[in-house]
């Protein structure tokens, strides 16, 4: 039977807020760190990803990041590569030193964007001894030319971004847009969504649906291709040709240094989040993983 903490630690200044799902194995299991897509709170998709692990005899931890949700931080809704990827460490620290965790088998489960963040950190962190991404958004900058319309579109991205960052050093005030809309054309995705607008998926009073603009340069400018030569963890990846970016995952996969392997299968990106059989697939096929790689 799996049981859920509410648990907290904490990450350079602020105070961080999570679920740690454990089972009942009676003694201790190996810790999985999760987390899920671009500016999402924990209850979207990573707390269900932990739990699906923590039913198959893993401890698995789904947290807020910093200025997300329940987590300390400002500013707040803030998309930050760098500080996603220091939260993770220390999202690793909590888990290696919780009672109910073997700190010699940790593993890392990263659902579309947090790929990236848990890529880097495993690249630079030898305590994670296994990574899987599921859906796994991977960009680099040819990718977010593809992504974003071009290079021109990007370059302006970038200076809206640097203006609203200068606004906010000037003044405290963040300048918001909707993370989805089907009729803002600002929104960071303007297309009609399910997942995200629909409440009974992922448009859920936790998560506000906001975007920084001052954002997006540190998002197009992040470069996650070039981590995996810096990879020696076996790595799984789960994937579908109609999810996101398919290059960039395929890019990502033959990059990697160490023992690599990969399942393609079917289904849109969102489904990968709350819909079966994807999320089962995906799960019993991470939850593999790990047995074989953390041992």
């Amino acid at each position: 039977m799996t049981t859920q903490q509410k648990v907290t630690f904490p990450s350079g200044e602020a105070t961080l807020t999570g679920n740690l799902f454990l089972p009942d194995t009676g003694a201790p299991a190996p810790g999985i760190v999760v987390a899920g897509t671009w500016t999402s709170v924990k209850e979207l998709m990573a707390d269900r990803y932990a739990e699906r692990l923590a039913d198959r005899g893993y401890a698995a931890l789904s947290f807020d990041f910093t200025g997300f949700g329940e987590s300390e931080g400002e500013p707040r809704d803030v998309e930050d590569p760098a500080r996603k990827v220091r939260d993770i460490h220390h999202a690793v620290t909590f888990l290696a030193a919780h009672p109910s965790v073997d700190a010699d088998r940790l593993g890392a489960l990263g659902i579309c964007a947090a790929a990236m963040y848990m890529a880097d950190n495993a690249a630079h962190d030898p305590r994670v001894g296994s990574l899987a991404l599921v859906a796994p958004w991977l960009h680099d900058a040819a990718v977010c030319e593809d992504a974003y319309g071009g290079a021109d579109a990007v370059a302006q991205r970038i200076a809206v971004a640097r203006d609203a960052r200068a606004r906010f050093e000037e003044t405290g005030e963040v300048d918001y847009v909707p993370v989805v809309s089907a009729t803002d054309t600002r929104a960071a995705m303007p297309y009609d969504i399910d997942f995200y607008l629909n409440p009974d998926r992922g448009g859920i009073p936790a998560w506000p649906n906001r975007f920084a603009v001052m954002a997006w340069e540190g998002w197009l400018t992040y470069d996650s291709i070039a981590l995996a030569p810096l990879i020696n963890q076996p790595t799984l990846l789960v994937h579908s040709e109609d999810a996101a970016i398919p290059d960039g995952v395929r890019r990502f996969h033959a990059g990697l240094a160490g023992p690599k392997d990969i399942l393609w299968t079917e289904g849109v990106q969102f489904d990968f989040y709350d819909q079966d059989p994807q999320v089962t697939l995906a799960a019993d096929t991470v939850a593999l993983h790990f047995g074989r790689t953390l041992r």
